[in-house]
């Protein structure tokens, strides 16, 4: 069983680095007043989601690192799995919200980065199903269920965030990098730091 989480979490790790999509920003000193506006009303919303993703990662790997009966793992990944999915649902309305972005194509940008989000949360809202549907009184059973879902969340970690990149670079970059909201952040760490 252990292995088998442990290869979840493991890829969750990889999933979690697409919310770095809205933070973590590095960027030069120009300015352009409204595209600080528009990254204030994005970046004010990031951080409280990226805890958020942050907490389900710590979840899955808790319950990977402890000897837990199949029915505790099934219940720490569907807790995890569906904050991801509120995360991300949550990262796509701040985007929206925040109106189009002051840059060239800013509507498709805009248009195409709520869509990539609204999939992210799809995808986990998904998984979360495929965890709850797993037959906990089987151990192999559900070893091999664990594997499915970790094989899908190795696949939606490499899935394109294109649309995410294109809107955090240029001016967009430059104005989130300077909101506290999307400071760099350790979501993009796979093992924890040194005590």
């Amino acid at each position: 069983m252990e292995p088998v989480n442990n290869k979840l979490a493991a890829a969750l790790c990889g999933s979690a680095a697409l919310a770095l999509a809205l933070t973590g920003c590095g960027g030069d000193d120009g300015d352009d007043g409204k595209a600080q506006a528009w990254a204030k009303k994005v970046c004010d919303q990031v951080q409280p989601q990226v805890k958020k993703i942050q907490g389900a990662n710590t979840a899955i790997s808790e319950a990977a690192a402890k000897d837990s009966s199949s029915a505790a793992v099934q219940k720490a990944d569907s807790e995890a799995f569906g904050q991801l999915s509120d995360a991300y649902k949550s990262l796509g309305r701040a985007v929206s919200g925040a109106g189009e972005p002051p840059v060239d194509d800013g509507a498709k940008l805009r248009k195409d980065a709520v869509k990539e989000l609204s999939d992210i949360s799809a995808s986990y809202a998904g998984l979360k199903v495929k965890v709850d549907k797993l037959d906990t009184k089987d151990q192999a059973k559900f070893a091999d269920g664990l594997r499915e879902v970790a094989k899908e969340l190795e696949t939606l970690g490499k899935s394109g965030d294109a649309a995410l990149n294109k809107l955090e670079s240029g001016d967009l970059r430059t104005a989130m990098s300077k909101e506290p909201g999307c400071a760099k952040t350790d979501v993009d760490k796979s093992e924890p730091s040194p005590a």
